[in-house]
């Protein structure tokens, strides 16, 4: 965890502001309300306050210079996303700074990368920075690090994703709902050995996504040895190695489900370096750029990064005015809809056994000289 205090010659261990809230009983932002001087806090409870930070020698380091920043705004927010360059981060990137135009403000964007790190390094450098606001995609587990670290009067609002340990707005797809209904609309058209294919398992989109998935196939009573999930699949390369070595598999799948849309291209080309885009089904979470030109078009469960980045921004500027006014809305978790698009991938019914048998051995063929190339 990051630490907004360093210890001032207690010796070992360093001391920080929520070792001063545990010696006070009291929370962190209570600690920050005394050390900045604002209101709603009783003088017994700043006594207790004060005592402690004497008895533990504590004293901010330069980040605490932020929290006394009560009143004055830089016209700047920080945007943290998975990467800027994924299409669905940067068209959500975009609707943001429509919106933060509009009200005069600068963007400062970084990306995650799906490092916990780089994640608290971020947030670090928006706060140095001294920004208005925050949006969030966040990689870490637990996001209790930002009650330390954000200033009370700085409001956060989480993007795409929700956190843990923190309480703030959330602006999210309906990932599992969404999941849902892409692997029904498969098993409706009589698929019975789909393969799921997921990002990193700690991706809480990820996960959500594939509880959708698991929760569709019980609906249909799908035994755990008719279908496949693979996991941790990052790129597209790995999700293309991943459906080679499922096509050429005793037992192939007959539809995939591909849980993002960087792991739907590589299924893509996978399918079309068999040969076999026309005789196994796909249904995309997320779309692909120019999905609608492939032959046949990939089927997807869309989501709005117009919607979300517009809805976030619009979120954030609500809190901004009503903390400016001296008061704070409560935090919501705003559920966007997804919409399924069918344009031909997702509507392949499955092969015959023989037909099935015999692409399998076409499959395994295909491998073994993609391997001894």
């Amino acid at each position: 965890m990051t630490s907004l205090s360093k210890s001032i010659g207690r010796g070992s261990g360093r001391v920080t502001i929520r070792d001063v809230a545990q010696q006070a009983g009291v929370g962190i932002k209570t600690v920050s309300r005394v050390i900045n001087g604002e209101p709603n806090v009783s003088a017994a409870t700043a006594e207790r306050v004060k005592a402690a930070i004497a008895q533990l020698q504590w004293e901010p380091d330069s980040h605490a210079s932020n929290l006394r920043r009560t009143h004055t705004r830089t016209k700047s927010i920080g945007l943290l996303l998975g990467s800027v360059d994924n299409p669905f981060a940067a068209t959500t990137h975009r609707a943001i700074e429509d919106v933060a135009a509009s009200h005069g403000v600068a963007v400062l964007a970084s990306s995650l990368d799906e490092d916990p790190v780089r994640e608290v390094a971020a947030v670090e450098n928006f706060i140095r920075r001294k920004v208005d606001g925050l949006i969030l995609t966040t990689s870490t587990g637990n996001q209790s690090y930002l009650e330390e670290l954000v200033p009370p009067r700085i409001p956060v609002v989480f993007i795409d994703r929700e956190p843990f340990g923190y309480e703030a707005d959330v602006v999210r797809s309906d990932n599992v709902g969404g999941a849902a209904l892409g692997t029904r609309h498969l098993l409706a058209r009589g698929h019975r050995r789909i393969a799921g294919i997921f990002d990193r398992s700690g991706i809480w989109t990820a996960s959500q996504r594939k509880i959708g998935f698991l929760g569709a196939l019980e609906e249909f009573d799908i035994p755990p040895d008719s279908y496949t999930i693979v996991d941790d699949v990052t790129t597209a390369e790995a999700a293309e190695a991943a459906v080679l070595a499922l096509l050429g598999s005793p037992a192939p799948p007959t539809a995939i489900f591909a849980g993002q849309n960087l792991i739907s291209i590589g299924v893509v080309r996978a399918l079309r370096k068999l040969g076999r885009q026309h005789e196994v089904a796909l249904v995309s979470f997320d779309d692909i750029e120019l999905g609608d030109l492939l032959d046949p078009g990939v089927t997807v469960i869309a989501q709005d990064p117009v919607a979300m980045g517009r809805t976030a921004a619009e979120r954030l500027f609500a809190q901004l005015a009503s903390i400016h006014a001296g008061e704070q809305l409560p935090a919501t978790d705003l559920v966007l809809p997804v919409e399924l698009i069918v344009r031909g991938s997702g509507e392949i019914a499955p092969a015959t056994a023989s037909a099935t048998a015999s692409a399998t051995t076409s499959a395994r063929a295909s491998a073994r000289a993609q391997r001894d190339a």
